[in-house]
């Protein structure tokens, strides 16, 4: 067919507004581009039966808002009336609650499109009223159209169901009704040369693939010529859910590959390298691995206290050791009483230092036995004479002493 792309369709049925729209505009892989408007928060949701498209705007056509829904209807040829979000999101996750639109050659889509043309799309092609297509393309490459596939729903056109796009750096799944109809890995999409990677907007809209000036192989994909006398044909959105698995304020391409690993997001005023999420778990793993971090880090840093305090310890028990053994340089047990006091010193470091320590452990546990050993060393020769020969010094001296008052 001619249009298998819905970008091939928006650059025609919008010709006029073409211009003003960044994936027209101004292709990434080509040139240097204007910043991207990111979603800035992790989840939006917008409920259409309420009646507000905040955070939306009209880019073809005139949608109306009803208790339905947003209502999107081709009344005669050359109606396509389409809506699009003011921000891009950068890997996340898309709920779209629609009711097809009926009628030959009818299109009811909604898709992810980014600046270098990725594309990652769901189309509902009216006269086949009991299917949904999916669809992928990677930069624009049109060069095969094989990559769409066929799903069986019921009654999409009589009945509310929500499809669903889970887009991440490693896999993209389809749903509807939150059941996986389809996963497309990224080593399978020509070892991810093709595979969708840079931040997207959102599009939902409904076009006539079987107007009878489009190319005869669209027609064909649609199904036959459209007949605008059995119109209008409308599609209702009830409800978007999107979560953006990348909040930012802005996404940048800091070269020309395309690659998902070049985009730099800016949150606030800060520059961010960014590690695209592979899902809303993988951002509960990733809180969890920093507080991990955090933890760890506040644990090393308390080990590393401790330790120093040990040693601080260790040093003033040994000093204390030392000058005791000094100033009683008169006790034969000068030498137990300090290799008591390394053992005791050095049984504290070992209880206060954590495994994680256990580097410093083993130095302090040096520093104490050789802290000990030298105070040993330095009173090792008191230890070598008999009590006795002091007590008999002492008697000598003092009898010396008494016989000589005697004689005065």
């Amino acid at each position: 067919m001619g249009f298998k792309s819905y970008y091939q369709w928006v650059t025609l049925a919008l010709a006029a507004t073409a211009a003003a729209q960044t994936s027209t505009s101004c292709n990434p892989t080509k040139q240097i581009c204007p910043a991207d408007t990111g979603l800035d928060k992790y989840r939006l949701s917008t409920d259409f039966t309420s009646g507000s498209l905040s955070r939306w705007k009209t880019i073809a056509g005139t949608v109306t808002t009803t208790d339905l829904g947003t209502k999107f209807t081709v009344s005669r040829q050359g109606d396509a009336p389409t809506i699009e979000s003011e921000f891009y999101i950068f890997f996340g996750h898309v709920d779209v609650k629609m009711r097809a639109a009926n009628g030959t050659g009818i299109i009811s889509t909604w898709v992810l499109e980014s600046d270098d043309l990725d594309e990652i799309d769901w189309e509902q092609v009216s006269t086949y009223s009991t299917e949904i297509q999916t669809d992928y393309f990677g930069k624009g490459n049109t060069t095969t159209y094989d990559r769409g596939t066929t799903v069986i729903v019921s009654a999409p056109e009589e009945t509310f169901h929500t499809y669903s796009v889970d887009w991440t750096s490693e896999r993209i799944e389809w749903l509807v009704d939150g059941q996986v109809v389809r996963t497309l890995e990224y080593a399978d999409a020509v070892d991810g040369k093709n595979y969708p990677q840079t931040p997207m907007r959102i599009r939902i809209g409904i076009w006539a693939g079987g107007d009878p000036s489009n190319a005869v192989g669209t027609i064909e994909w649609a199904g036959g010529e459209t007949d605008y006398t059995k119109g209008p044909f409308s599609m209702y959105v009830e409800s978007v859910d999107i979560i953006n698995y990348n909040p930012a304020s802005t996404y940048r391409y800091t070269d020309l590959t395309g690659d998902y690993t070049s985009i730099k997001a800016t949150n606030a005023t800060t520059l961010t390298d960014l590690s695209p999420l592979n899902s809303s778990s993988s951002v509960a793993s990733s809180k969890t691995s920093e507080s991990s971090k955090t933890s760890e880090s506040s644990k090393t840093s308390e080990s590393s206290k401790t330790s120093e305090s040990s040693k601080t310890s260790e040093s003033s028990k040994t000093s204390e050791s030392s000058k005791t053994s000094e100033s009683s340089k008169t006790s034969a047990s000068a030498k137990a009483t300090v290799s008591a006091s390394a053992s005791v010193s050095a049984n504290t470091s070992a209880s206060t230092n954590p495994p994680a320590s256990a580097k410093a452990s083993s130095s302090l546990d040096v520093s104490s036995s050789a802290s000990a050993s030298a105070a040993a060393s330095s009173v090792s020769f008191v230890s070598a004479a008999p009590a006795s020969y002091y007590t008999s010094i002492i008697a000598m001296a003092l009898g010396s002493l008494f016989a000589g008052l005697i004689q005065f």
